[in-house]
């Protein structure tokens, strides 16, 4: 039977869009077998297909050119060995996509749309894979108010008003992005559980979150739920939220329950506990074990799993004690609990010590936790990084954390192996990251953030993957209806931003210097004597936080290669100088230059590259269409507004600090 295209009034990202140009191909498909995800391919391919081929039909096995179902719906004896692989491979005149599972063949129809998108010929097409890591997950931080915690996208994709917003139409084109990416997992509703929130574990909310689920159940997505740990107080009336209190465990139960029978498919709970304000087991004197291990023998019964979060810290921390040190809190907090935690426990461990900044270093708590499972949280959201108004490709930063050597089990112990569910025995369970998806036509507010979302897909499939290429297939499958030339630019500028935006901001792995609160732009001294124990003491001989033996201690908590790497000022890498070391503005760096001709020189070639990314994107302008040239140019005049109020800030800070000049003369503020 013919397909008839459907219609979509958003932004398709990657996926294929209307007017991108039709193969000349017939593609005759069959999908073999009646499962729920199958129907599903059934649905991507009369969506997607015909933007593709102009002649597409959905046939009989005996009449196809391309066959799709699992290996024994098909009759095949072949077996990839993973419930999420699969296989695409010519058999005589047809292309085959099979795999173990309806979760593999659907990750394999998508590898084939891919494929289609870049012109492969149909019986060429060839692959095997598997993802390297089983959770892949994202965290949405809206509220129902349809605000959105550090969301530069418009308002929430979910909630508005304290009601539900997001037409099934629009969930399902969500889910279909989500699902071509490799996620099998995301929350909906902020980390910080507010009144309103706490209430979505309900019977007021279950009826809408069960058809929820089920739209994304569709696409192999497995919806949670961030909870609040005092919901015993806030809904049950209780007077304690004690976890080991026989009527909280009982009302945990009862609570749990209600959710699966309206959910069957439900994931479980993100928590954030004693962290910021939110309420925990500290409370009542009970440690985060005894608080997550509740909620998991409660979750138990059914499959379910407690994600509990690691970002616990001092948030009221005197600036005047050097002794206390935030990013030593999270090792300090969970590091002693190995072992302790059930086995439907995941400890969600932010990728460095601190909170998602441009540059620091892998947390010490990757390769410290041995009887424990856990996964790496990262921001796709650009909180710290430009806020979607200023362009930075963070694929680049992630795979450079993947890459890490922890020396957990002796050298060559990379992050990426200890996140891998190839890891034998190993307990690193994957990743999670806070999405940058919004209310906005384009999802992302900035079009180039898309490729953020698109590369933590990638990477978490697959960790080994080159960021650079990764931006290129992004580029070539968002703008094919654009030049091969302005692809190129705009790769260009995706694989240089995270270092630019880097060499604007704060120097040498100090991180923060941000304006308080909503963290865009400079303050250099922003939360220098706040409780937030972000600090840089800055004085006038030198900059720097010494988190050595001399210092904090800091660098204990790390294997001793790496302790040893990091806390001898001479193997220190540069562009964590000041994470680790206090030193003088006359240090020498591994570069030759001193730290302030370091700092003056990287701010103001920040300033430069900007510049260069606007002159490049101003000479396509006659190469693409108005709204998509204006939207960026936008951008980049706002991004360049912004990194020279970063330089000429940090600049005139640091040399007013120093007074030392600039070796070329160049202009500062004094």
């Amino acid at each position: 039977m013919p397909i008839q295209e459907k219609t979509r009034a958003r932004d398709t990202c990657w996926l294929p869009e209307e007017g991108q140009g039709h193969r000349a191909e017939k593609v005759h498909i069959s999908v073999v077998g009646n499962g729920f995800r199958l129907d599903t391919i059934k649905k991507v391919a009369q969506t997607y297909l015909p933007r593709i081929f102009a002649d597409v039909d959905i046939v009989d096995a005996e009449f196809a050119n391309v066959i799709v179902g699992t290996f024994a719906d098909l009759g095949r004896s072949e077996r990839v060995g993973h419930q999420e692989g699969y296989r695409i491979f010519a058999d005589g005149s047809q292309l085959i996509i099979a795999g173990d599972t309806e979760f593999g063949v659907l990750y394999g129809f998508y590898e084939f749309l891919k494929k289609s998108q870049q012109g492969c010929p149909l019986l060429t097409m060839e692959a095997e894979d598997q993802p390297a890591m089983e959770v892949r997950m994202i965290n949405h931080w809206d509220n129902l108010d349809g605000s959105v915690e550090r969301g530069y996208a418009g308002k929430s994709l979910f909630f508005d008003n304290n009601a539900w917003a997001a037409s099934d139409e629009e969930i399902v084109q969500y889910a279909e992005m989500l699902s071509s990416i490799g996620i099998n997992a995301l929350t909906i509703n902020n980390v910080n559980v507010h009144a309103k929130e706490t209430e979505l574990i309900t019977e007021k909310w279950l009826p809408q979150l069960a058809k929820v689920a089920n739209l994304f159940d569709a696409y192999h997505i497995t919806l949670f739920l961030s909870a609040n740990f005092a919901s015993p107080m806030t809904l049950g009336h209780l007077q304690t939220a004690d976890p080991l209190d026989k009527r909280v465990v009982h009302w945990w139960k009862t609570q749990v329950e209600e959710i699966y029978k309206y959910i069957p498919t439900f994931g479980g709970f993100v928590i954030k506990a004693d962290s910021e304000h939110r309420p925990g087991p500290f409370t009542y004197g009970r440690t985060h074990a005894q608080g997550a291990n509740m909620l998991a023998d409660a979750l138990k019964p059914y499959g379910g799993v407690v994600f509990w979060r690691c970002f616990v810290y001092d948030c009221l921390q005197d600036w005047r004690d050097r002794s206390t040190d935030r990013a030593k809190a999270a090792y300090e907090h969970f590091a002693p609990l190995d072992g302790t935690f059930a086995d439907n426990v995941i400890l969600q461990i932010k990728n460095g010590p601190m909170d998602f900044q441009v540059r620091e270093p892998v947390s010490p708590l990757f390769g410290a936790l041995t009887q424990t499972n856990y996964v790496m949280e990262l921001q796709i959201t650009q909180e710290y990084t430009g806020q979607q108004i200023d362009v930075c490709y963070l694929p680049m930063q992630w795979k450079e954390i993947w890459s890490f050597d922890t020396h957990a089990n002796g050298e060559g112990t990379k992050i990426a192996d200890l996140l891998s569910s190839r890891q034998q025995d190993g307990k690193g369970k994957g990743v999670t990251a806070v999405t940058n998806i919004g209310n906005n036509q384009n999802w992302t507010g900035h079009p180039f953030a898309q490729a953020n979302l698109y590369g933590y897909g990638q990477l978490a499939w697959n960790p080994e993957q080159c960021p650079r290429k990764i931006a290129e297939e992004w580029a070539k499958r968002t703008y094919a209806h654009l030049s091969a030339e302005v692809r190129q630019t705009i790769c260009s500028i995706l694989k240089r931003s995270w270092s630019v935006y880097e060499a604007y901001t704060a120097p040498l792995g100090v991180g923060w210097m941000v304006n308080t609160g909503h963290h865009y732009g400079p303050n250099v001294n922003g939360y220098e004597y706040s409780p937030w124990g972000t600090y840089h003491f800055s004085d006038r001989n030198g900059l720097g936080v010494d988190r050595t033996k001399t210092g904090s201690h800091y660098i204990s908590q790390y294997k001793q290669p790496v302790a040893e790497l990091y806390g001898n000022v001479a193997t220190c890498p540069d562009e964590l100088l000041l994470f680790f070391h206090h030193v003088p503005y006359t240090h020498m760096l591994k570069s030759g230059k001193t730290v302030i001709q370091h700092i003056y020189d990287a701010h103001f070639e920040g300033v430069e590259e900007v510049e260069a990314f606007l002159e490049a994107w101003e000479g396509q302008k006659e190469a693409m269409p108005d709204g998509l040239y204006m939207h960026v140019k936008e951008r980049f005049e706002a991004q360049l507004a912004n990194a020279r109020e970063w330089r000429d800030q940090v600049n005139t800070y640091y040399y007013r600090m120093s007074g030392i000049n600039d070796e070329r003369g160049r202009t500062i503020y004094k």
